[in-house]
């Protein structure tokens, strides 16, 4: 009987993390090109990539039941599996946002929000690949770095756009989707950093 081949964790965290970057991606199309028609199609492709998250989330899940070696502690590998999904999960609740908030056109610098999420998004990748040759990698630290920066440069965004949001809209109706929407993208971006900060956490713990 052929021996079952070892499950590759990374990979499918890796996995997992390019979804969340390819959503990002789909989230900037939709903000630069507003429109209905636009924002749906744009929106089945991410609820699409949230539903595969979804499955490798409980494949990993499945995994861990039965192995008996695990390349990190098994709370580790859970930890880190769904604050990458919950990565994925915002930005597909962002979709749902801007539907549910009836949403007709972008605010000024929603799109250069959104560009910092992608960046963010693209450092957790590219922090996840590396992620299994920690105990050697040159490179770690310099990309949870990066990505640490990306989210400090959102914060300020965050809090340029809420000023001047409560400064310049005289619309309540407005205050109120609006802010919940720089919410939801600073959440994205803070999700983003507690990835990298846990894999930071995770190397010291294992080496």
């Amino acid at each position: 009987m052929a021996r079952k081949k070892q499950y590759d964790y990374f990979v499918a965290l890796e996995h997992i993390a390019k979804n969340a970057h390819k959503a990002s991606m789909y989230l900037l199309h939709l903000v630069e090109n507003y429109t209905e028609a636009d924002a749906i199609e744009q929106a089945k492709k991410i609820h699409e990539l949230e539903k595969e998250g979804d499955y490798l989330v409980r494949e990993i899940m499945n995994e861990l039941y039965d192995a008996f070696i695990t390349p990190i502690d098994r709370e580790d590998i859970v930890e880190v599996t769904d604050k990458l999904d919950d990565i994925l999960d915002g930005i597909n609740g962002l979709c749902y946002l801007f539907g549910n908030l009836a949403i007709t056109e972008m605010r000024p610098d929603t799109d250069n929000f959104v560009h910092l999420v992608v960046e963010a998004t693209e450092g957790v990748l590219s922090a996840t690949k590396e992620f299994s040759k920690f105990k050697n990698s040159k490179t770690l630290k310099k990309m949870i770095q990066e990505v640490n920066d990306v989210e400090a440069k959102a914060d300020h965004l965050y809090s340029q756009l809420l000023r001047m949001l409560f400064k310049n809209e005289t619309n309540p109706i407005e205050i109120i989707k609006w802010k919940n929407v720089y919410d939801q993208l600073e959440l994205t971006m803070n999700r983003s950093e507690q990835v990298v900060d846990l894999i930071d956490g995770l190397v010291i713990k294992n080496t």
